[in-house]
């Protein structure tokens, strides 16, 4: 029965986990939208106003290479790894496994972070959600149920 209610762990912190950060950076980036809107000063009214036109809808043409910067490739994977990894960490009562999982990953991308600002905070406000629904998940079944 134990290995019903691990397997349970790991699907919902890998699966639903997912969801949960992207959620997570979609709140972070609308506070972001909101805090620049108030600390610009207003357009005074008797200036012209102009519209700019929109972005072309097409994705970018390239590959992978042509991400726009702040745009991590492998995002979704590694994330799933890592949750998986967590919650294994939690269930099996290694918890200091955790940091070699973020030393990993951090390492991992470092030459990714360092060009980019942008991409170093959705990595961290990322990671840490990430991290925070594996260990939960994990801590929640290995209290109450195992």
């Amino acid at each position: 029965m134990d290995a019903v209610w691990i397997a349970v762990a790991l699907l919902v912190a890998g699966g639903l986990g997912s969801p949960v950060t992207m959620l997570v950076l979609r709140l972070a980036r609308s506070v972001d939208t909101a805090e620049r809107r108030r600390a610009e000063p207003p357009e005074p009214a008797d200036q012209p106003q102009f519209e700019l036109p929109e972005p072309p809808a097409e994705p970018p043409r390239g590959g992978v290479d042509a991400l726009p910067p702040g745009v991590l490739r492998g995002g979704l994977v590694i994330g799933v790894l890592e949750r998986l990894a967590v919650t294994v960490a939690v269930l099996a009562g290694q918890p200091v496994a955790i940091a070699y999982v973020v030393a990993v990953k951090a390492l991992g991308r470092y030459a990714e972070l360092k060009e980019s600002p942008a991409a170093s905070e959705r990595f961290i406000i990322g990671t840490l959600a990430s991290l925070l629904w594996a260990s939960g998940v994990a801590a929640v079944i290995k209290v109450y149920v195992l």
